[in-house]
């Protein structure tokens, strides 16, 4: 199948600087802690569009920083020195938390199976899943005969993990013939995947490794290719390429021209079809090889359109596009004959229905699948050939429901997980003739978790503008009403994509030291359906940051939190959410911030076009290159351009060295300005992880770790007795 200003003075009383001293003064007059960090300032000044700004830090991006991310040793000497400076730093203010992030670390980890497994998925004569060894921070990759007997291993990633500082399997495949088995692994965080291929009977590798791929892979139908893509030296993937399975020349298949779109490869679930997909958030294309001749050239399915997106899949002998067109905002669905795909052939059949929110379409041999969100809730509606209609949905106020799809197109059973904020994951098999459902797997929890001590609640608030904004929040059913609970928030908002109300095994730790975790569904996000994301993006991304603070407030007002003790949290986009809540908030509502590989220096990055997300994610922020509009609404709420004399509270931001997709100088440029221009506010912590990316370290353990730092520092913040002594 088509394979995240009005603040008040800190007192000396207040809960944040009863943990964290608000002056580095302050920090450098304890004996046990040194005065941060203070790098160098070489201001640059920068005119773009009539408008001149001036980075001080600029020099903390290596101009080689392409090559630093394949080998993170060539990085500049008097750079490596100021994030090992800031690494050492951030240990000494966080020492006291050690025994706190040990223990949080052990409630974590109590939490997880350690032997865990997935749900095995039949192929065939075969059933493919994936397990831990006791033990193990990397899964093993596994099959046995499909009625049961021998496991045969795969891909043992422990094993291969041995040595490394870093290792990552980001994808895996098996043959359509069960022959040879494929994995895309990365070994230094960058994303720059080594795609392998080896002989099941074997054991042994076959032809070389194909370099420089994006992960995107897919064997054909008949076994015999495997087509991937490949990457250039800014990190983008341009090209896809075909070469015999077991080994041989490549040949180029397509060639991406546009620096501006994605582009991946797959096959349909029928099996019938070589799918290549190009693609950024406001256009679409898609290029058709059929499986019956997998040398053909790719054939275009309809041209690209600015404002419209598409995905074609095969069903009942015909096309079924999931489609924006005409004005859909929501999507539809509509068909074409497998011959015929322009546009102008293209008939409706699910028509727009505006509030319900079209997903996604999955297709099996007498079914076709659709996900759908209303009411910011997720349902899954099942259609036969025959045109009859059924639905999905669960009772409780908040959940998520995820399509798990599997390898099989001929079958009447379609697997679905269900999850809310308090029940572990559930894995359904569900018979769609006779709808009728069987548990195969809920997610256990060793060391003890009961539901029913907790209350999970879902609730809208107004935004400035009178959008209602939905929130989920979890707590204790003993945490008292109106007691002004400490409260972690967490949202993301960015690209469409939604948060949902899902189960985490780590916010237990803060929830059950009487925390509240709550979720901002603020705009930019797809949870009231793609037009609650077109009013959060470029020209109306303000949004995103007014809502999130919006709801901050609505927690305070109702009693849920107080000022002063709600933490903010988010990563990625959602620490340049972080990055501008703090810079726009009235002073003294946050208690602290912690933002993960934030995307805070907006201006800059998206001004540079060899980075790699940048031409392609002008459609989601503006280009501030060629529009005077862009600039201003981006410097707006650009977190580094906005850092001011102000009374922050503590900010932790972390990021890493390799990460491709929020490089490591926009967190570390962030906080060293926050020290410069807020010399009595914080403090503000930086840690760069020097051995991994974006998704922080590898390991299913030692990304515990971090969040057991994560939430050290939280607890720290709202000044938590075992948060150790308070700083300064």
């Amino acid at each position: 199948m088509m394979t995240t200003l009005s603040r008040r003075r800190l007192l000396a009383t207040s809960a944040a600087v009863a943990a964290f001293t608000a002056s580095p003064v302050g920090l450098a007059a304890s004996p046990s802690i040194p005065a941060p960090p203070k790098p160098v300032k070489k201001p640059k000044t920068i005119t773009q569009l009539g408008r001149t700004r001036t980075d001080e830090y600029q020099w903390m991006k290596d101009d080689n920083w392409q090559k630093v991310l394949k080998d993170p040793s060539v990085l500049r000497a008097d750079i490596r020195e100021h994030l090992l400076k800031e690494n050492a730093w951030f240990d000494a203010c966080m020492a006291d938390t050690k025994p706190l992030q040990d223990k949080l670390f052990e409630e974590m980890k109590g939490r997880t199976k350690d032997d865990d497994s997935s749900v095995p998925a039949p192929d065939g004569p075969w059933a493919y899943h994936m397990r831990f060894d006791k033990g193990a921070q990397h899964p093993l990759y596994v099959r046995m005969p499909r009625n049961g007997g021998k496991e045969e291993v795969l891909l043992d990633v422990e094993a291969m993990s041995k040595g490394k500082a870093y290792l990552e399997v980001s994808a895996t495949a098996h043959s359509p013939d069960h022959k040879l088995y494929a994995w895309a692994e990365d070994d230094a965080g960058a994303g720059n995947y080594r795609l392998r291929v080896k002989d099941i009977a074997t054991g042994q590798t076959v032809g070389t490794p194909m370099e420089s791929t994006s992960g995107s892979f897919t064997f054909s139908p008949d076994s015999k290719y495997i087509f991937w893509t490949y990457q250039d030296e800014n990190a983008r993937p341009v090209k896809v390429f075909r070469r015999p399975a077991r080994g041989g020349e490549d040949v180029l298949v397509y060639e991406e021209k546009d620096p501006g779109m994605f582009l991946g490869v797959g096959t349909t679930s029928s099996r019938s079809f070589i799918m290549i997909a190009i693609a950024n958030r406001e256009a679409g294309e898609y290029h058709v090889i059929p499986a019956s001749d997998p040398t053909a050239a790719p054939r275009l399915f309809a041209p690209r359109q600015v404002g419209q997106l598409y995905t074609p899949v095969d069903f009942d002998g015909r096309w079924y596009i999931h489609t924006n067109a005409d004005g859909a905002v929501d999507f539809k669905i509509m068909t074409a004959a497998h011959g015929t795909t322009d546009r102008a052939s293209w008939k409706d059949f699910i028509p727009h229905e505006p509030g319900r929110y079209i997903r996604g379409i999955e297709a099996y041999r007498n079914h076709l699948v659709r996900l759908e969100r209303a009411n910011a809730l997720p349902r899954i509606v099942i259609r036969t050939r025959d045109g009859r209609e059924h639905m999905i949905t669960q009772e409780e106020a908040a959940y998520a429901l995820d399509l798990a799809p599997g390898h099989e197109y001929d079958t009447a059973t379609m697997r679905f997980v269900y999850q809310s904020p308090s029940t572990p994951r559930q894995w359904f098999d569900y018979d769609m003739e006779m709808r009728t459902r069987s548990l195969r797997k809920t997610q256990e929890i060793p060391s003890g978790h009961d539901p029913s001590r907790y209350v999970a609640e879902r609730f809208f608030i107004k935004a400035k503008d009178g959008a209602e904004i939905p929130v989920t929040t979890l707590s204790l059913k003993t945490t008292p009403k109106n007691s002004g609970a400490p409260t972690l928030l967490y949202a993301y908002g960015s690209y469409g994509y939604g948060t949902d109300a899902a189960f985490g095994v780590a916010r237990l730790s803060l929830i059950d030291r009487g925390w509240i975790w709550a979720i901002a569904h603020v705009r930019g996000g797809d949870e009231k359906g793609r037009g609650w994301f077109e009013d959060g993006r470029k020209r109306k991304k303000m949004n995103t940051f007014t809502d999130f603070i919006a709801v901050a407030e609505a927690l305070v007002a109702r009693g849920d939190s107080t000022k002063g003790r709600i933490v903010s949290y988010g990563g990625s986009a959602g620490g340049l959410l972080v990055g501008a809540a703090a810079n726009l908030a009235p002073d003294g509502l946050f208690g602290g911030h912690i933002a993960a590989v934030p995307f805070v220096d907006v201006i800059n990055t998206m001004s540079d076009t060899t980075l790699p997300l940048t031409p392609p994610e002008w459609p989601e922020w503006g280009n501030p290159l060629e529009s005077a509009e862009d600039y201003d609404t981006m410097w707006a709420y650009s977190p580094y351009d906005q850092v001011a004399n102000k009374p922050y509270p503590p900010i932790l931001a972390h990021g890493g060295l390799t990460d491709s997709r929020v490089t490591y100088w926009e967190p570390a440029k962030w906080i060293a300005r926050l020290r410069d221009r807020a010399p009595k506010a914080g403090p503000f912590l930086l840690h760069i992880n020097m051995d991994a990316g974006h998704g922080g370290a590898s390991g299913r353990f030692n990304l515990m770790k971090e969040q057991a730092r994560d939430f050290a520092f939280a607890l720290k913040a709202m000044g938590d007795s075992q948060a150790g002594a308070r700083l300064g």
